[in-house]
Formats: structure tokens, sequence, C-alpha cells
């Protein structure tokens, strides 16, 4: 080791730089002597040494260069886009006026809507439904309880929505019952899990439409009325909406229609990721980076975005410098900080076990070093343990500035996804000073291996994203397991097999038969016993794209609305629902339940179901907010 550090190689380009052998071999290990020799990673711009990591500006992030007709046709075709969603806002709050001006028995034009005090820092949520509250609502002048208007608007109606909270406490049975033992003797005193349901009351407005402010069991203080008050000025959001109308007038808005009059997507540019039966959505947009025409592109691209198709980049991680994303590469980045007490914070993380989704605290260099080598527990069943939303700040940029620069100058279709500069990304019109969605970017760090476990694979629940998302695959690594590891493994799940028939987690012979679920979503109403899983559980699209593990990395999966990443042969497999199967999934997952464990392993004892049209009728516009992630997959791990 000694000798390597007295022989160095230097740069045959700047002629100033030298790296020693040791350095060489443990920095760059995908580069030679001779490569080394021939240009240096500085003068390739992705050297790995402490200051460059910690040093901006190296490369230039935005790629879009455009005229001033360009953004023209862009920022008029935005406003096109946003102006009905404004005139929604501008129609909600002008009825909400003339509610109030009937309760008052006055003139709309005479009610008086107050200020509420909003530092530019803070945001505002419904108390009850949670929702971001953009401008006018209804507060207590007391507790300062806020409603939103949809939420008045279901209160006088007399159909406001249940939020109740159930909270639940899982049983630790012990490592051994995880494992497909018995419990601890202790844990055998609480059987199921402890569920906490917060009371459910009775809230309607009064006989003269007013809003009482809530009792205190539903968080309010029971009181006061609540008051129509206001966020941004007075009339603010009407005159938005004139003058985005007058301005599309000026720019004609007879907005050309992009999908119809630019070439249709080749068949090159698409990928098979769905095989249903009588469907035209089983085809993905699948370009590659190094081969996009961002004019025409940038059109496709909106054909598939606006429908609500999630789109496959590929490659792109081509068309940049090359930094590395190796672990022990961002461990130096975070670990080696200049500022003493963020390398301190950095030096250890709080991981999730995926056997017990509990967190487990370990050091930073030791997840990383289990992550290229894997790490096991003592009976040999491999310990799967992942990082999500890491590091976790939204100060990505600060801690990691090198490699934000490299990940933002990588992303596709930059109109939409450049966080700085993006001229269709709307957190980028938001003027300063206001606060902005955390953007990212995110890391996702995750170990794996090659074949599924059953128990403890580190996999993300099913779920729906509130934003669109954009995802860079920026490393694999492959971990193999031993022969003792695969002979314990294939024992253990006998016993994780026995220990389910015993519980009755094992559900066979299902052949019954259902109708459809209710387009009115009358989940009550549904027979959940006699559903036919051959009929009723979706064909989802899947991320089986015929890569390599080396195609696979630099792969930029952007999903609107939803996400559900998996991962296979190194790469990432991902399983994205259509909207119109949420009520399958739903009564699939009704009927089922009690075949999944979840904290500690702990069988499921009820599941919980929100009203999916909360969430899913967001898509069903173009959302420009973008929220952005990279993956750090261990091999074939599910993220």
């Amino acid at each position: 080791m000694k000798s390597e550090r007295k022989y160095v190689v230097p740069c045959g380009k700047c002629r100033t730089k030298v790296y020693c052998i040791q350095c060489i071999k443990q920095w760059y290990p995908k580069m030679s002597e001779l490569d080394v020799a021939e240009i240096c990673p500085f003068c390739r711009r992705n050297c790995n040494c402490s200051v460059c990591l910690h040093t901006s500006g190296f490369i230039e992030t935005s790629k879009i260069n455009m005229t001033d007709c360009e953004k023209v046709e862009h920022l008029r075709y935005l406003m096109v886009s946003l102006l009905p969603f404004i005139r929604q806002i501008c129609e909600e709050q002008t009825q909400e006026i003339e509610f109030e001006a009937s309760i008052q028995r006055v003139h709309s034009s005479k009610v008086g809507v107050s200020e509420t005090l909003c530092g530019n820092d803070e945001r505002v949520y419904c108390n009850h439904c949670a929702t971001s509250i953009i401008d006018l609502h209804r507060s207590c002048p007391k507790c300062s309880y806020e409603l939103c208007l949809t939420c008045c608007k279901e209160i006088c109606e007399g159909r406001l929505s249940g939020r109740a909270e159930m909270k639940f406490q899982y049983v630790n049975r012990g490592y051994g019952y995880m494992q497909g033992g018995d419990p601890l003797p202790e844990s055998c005193l609480h059987q199921t899990p402890d569920v906490h349901v917060e009371p459910s009351v009775m809230w309607s407005a009064d006989d003269n439409g007013t809003i009482s402010c809530p009792p205190t069991e539903m968080g309010g203080c029971g009181d006061c009325v609540l008051e129509l008050t206001r966020i941004l000025p007075d009339r603010w959001i009407s005159d938005l909406e004139k003058e985005a109308r007058d301005l599309v007038l000026i720019l004609d808005n007879k907005l050309t229609n992009l999908r119809q009059n630019r070439a249709e997507t080749g068949t090159d540019m698409l990928c098979k990721a769905a095989s249903r039966e009588g469907s035209d959505d089983n085809l993905l947009y699948c370009p590659d980076s190094t081969k996009i025409q961002e004019d025409e592109e940038l059109f496709r691209f909106q054909k598939h975005w606006i429908k609500g198709e999630p789109v496959i980049v590929r490659n792109v991680l081509d068309k940049v410098t090359g930094l590395s994303w190796e672990p022990m590469v961002m461990w130096r980045a975070l670990c080696e900080n200049v500022d003493s007490e963020v390398s301190s914070k950095m030096s250890e993380v709080k991981a999730i076990d995926c056997l017990a989704s509990c967190e487990v605290e370990i050091s930073t260099r030791q997840f990383f070093k289990g992550y290229t080598q894997g790490r096991t527990y003592d009976n040999f069943w491999p310990e799967m343990l992942k990082l999500k939303d890491w590091p976790p700040s939204d100060k990505f940029e600060d801690l990691m500035p090198r490699h934000c620069d490299e990940f933002i100058s990588a992303l596709p279709f930059q109109e939409y996804s450049d966080p700085r500069a993006g001229i269709l990304n709307l957190a980028v019109k938001l003027p300063s000073g206001v606060l902005k969605p955390d953007l990212g970017p995110k890391t996702y760090i995750a170990y794996g291996v090659a074949e599924e476990l059953g128990r403890g694979d580190s996999v993300t629940k099913l779920h729906c994203d509130m934003s669109d998302a954009v995802n860079i695959l920026t490393h694999t690594e492959e971990v193999l397991l031993t022969e003792e590891q695969h002979s314990a493994v294939e024992r253990l799940k006998k016993e994780h097999r026995a220990q389910d028939l015993k519980e009755n987690l094992v559900q066979d012979g299902m052949d019954e038969s259902i109708e459809e679920p209710n387009s009115d979503n009358n989940k009550e109403d549904t027979d959940v016993s006699e559903i036919n899983d051959s009929e009723l559980l979706p064909s989802g699209i899947r991320g089986e794209f015929k890569m390599s593990r080396d195609e696979m990395q630099g792969t930029a999966f952007t999903c609107p609305h939803s996400e559900g990443t998996m991962v296979e042969s190194g790469g990432a497999l991902w399983d994205i629902f259509r909207r119109q199967d949420v009520p399958k999934l739903e009564a699939y997952l009704r009927k089922h339940f009690k075949e999944f464990r979840h904290v500690y392993c702990s069988p499921v004892e009820q599941v919980i179901s929100e009203k999916s049209e909360l969430c899913f009728n967001m898509s069903d516009g173009l959302i420009f907010l973008t929220s952005y992630a990279l993956f750090l997959l261990g091999h074939s791990s599910n993220s």
C-alpha cells in the first residue's frame, strides 16, 4: 500500500495534477492509469477530491437555449393550461363571498374579508383535510382553527367526509417471531395491535349558514363562528385571472394543437410495459436521451404526459460529466464536509430495517459498506436496510453541491424538470420570499438481493404520490449470496410459510366472483368475500424493459402522480397502476389484507381506506410541480 503511494500518475493534458496509484484504485475504480495519464479526473470535471466535491459551478446545469419567440410560445402554453384552474379558484371564491353576503344580508361588494397573519415562511393547511390553503378560507378568531372552502361547502351541504384518525401500535414479539418462530412470552398478552380511533363528531352548519368552530375532539375550541379570511391581497386572484385572460388574447389564444401538428411517436421510442387485452396503453414512451431532438421530443413528451402516462428516458447519465455516484464517494462528500458540525451529523444515519419496518441507527460508513458487501443477521438471513429522503434536509445543494449540479444537468426535458430555470416548472415561477415546496433532490438508497425473500424485502408499499416526480437510477451494486446463505433462506422461508398457515394468513381456492365496485365509491356496500381475484386485480405497468444492468443505470423515470419502485437484474422495477384501476386495487386489499404483515412482521388486523378521488383527481389536468429523486440500489433490490 505504501509503495503505491510512492508512484503517481501525471496528467498529460493539464500537466499540473497528479494522482497516486492508491487513490486511482480507491476513488476511480472505472479508470485505468492510462486513462488518468491521458486526461485526469479534474480535467474531465469528475474529480472526487473533497475540495471538488464541495464546489459548485463546474458545469452548466441548464442545457436549454431558447429564442424569444420560443419563450413566448412556452409561456403562452403555460398560461392557456393554467387559466382553467385560476378561473375555477376565482369562481369558488366568488361563490363563497356571495354566500357570506347572504349570511350578512348585504350586497357581495359590501363584504369585508379580513387578512390573516401569515408569514412568507409559513404554509397554511386546512385543519380538517390537511389540504394547503391558497387564499380564501374560514378561520376561528379564538383558536386559529382553519377550514378550506371545499370543507366549508361539504359542511353546508351536510356531506362532510369523515377524517377519523387511527393510530396503530404494533407489538414487538421479538426477532425470533419475525423469522417464523414463537413470540416472546410477554408479547402473548397483546395478540393484536393496539388500535386507537379518534371519535367521529357530527359537524354541521347553523340554520343561518354560519359554521362554528368544531369541538375540542376535532381540534377546535367550539366557542366561535368561523370568519371568512384571506391570505393574498383583496381581489388578487380575480385580477390575476383577468390579466391572464387578456394577455392570452393579445398573444392569440388560438394555440397550436401541438399533439396533432407534430410528428407521431416513432415505434423505436416505444416499449411494451403491459399486456392488457383490448387496451391501447400497453406501450410507454421511452426515448434515448442521447438521441432526443429537443423541439420534437418535447411535444411528444407533452402528448404522453398530458394523459398521465409514465415516461422512461434512457441513458441520461451519458450526457453528463461522469461524476461518481459510488457510495463511498457520497460518504466522502458528506462526512469530509468542510463544516465540522455537518460532518458530525452525517456520520450516522437512521435507516429502515425492512424486516421489522422500523428505524435503526447505523454509522454512514457501515451502511454504505453493507450496500456494497451485504449484511446478514446471525441466522444468515440477508439484512435489508434502506434510506429514504436522504440527506434529511432540504439543503442537498449545500451538502453535496457537485452531485446536485450533476443530477440537475442529467434531467431530461428541462423545460419542466429544471428546478432552477425550467420555463414550464411552476415552482420556478413562484415569487421570491414565498415558501416553495421541497423539490429535492433526495436520495433513495436500498440494499437488495436477486431473489425475492418474501419477508424483509426493501420494497416501497403501494401508494399514490401527490405530485409529479423524476427519478434517476444513478448506481447499482451486485451482492451475491453464499451457498450457506441460500440454504438458510430456503429453510427460513419454510418456517415463514408454516407460521403463515398457523396464523391463517394464507388463503387458497378463491374463485368467487363479484361485480365491479360501484363508480360512486360506495365501498361499504361491496361484499369483498365474493371478489374474483382474476377479474379484480388490475394489470399494472411494469418496468420489465429488456435492458442490461449497465443500460438500466442512468435511466430517468418520470411518473405522473404514481410511484411504486422495485428492482430486477440490477435495475429498477416499477409496478404502476392506472388511475381507473384504483377501485379494484382498494377492493383487492380489503379482501386480502389479512395475508399481509406490517411492523415487527405483525399481521395486519384492519385496513383504512380514504376516498381515492381526493388525491387522484389532482392528476386530471397538467400539474407542473415536480419533485426529484435519485436511486442508489443494491443488486435487484427493491426501492
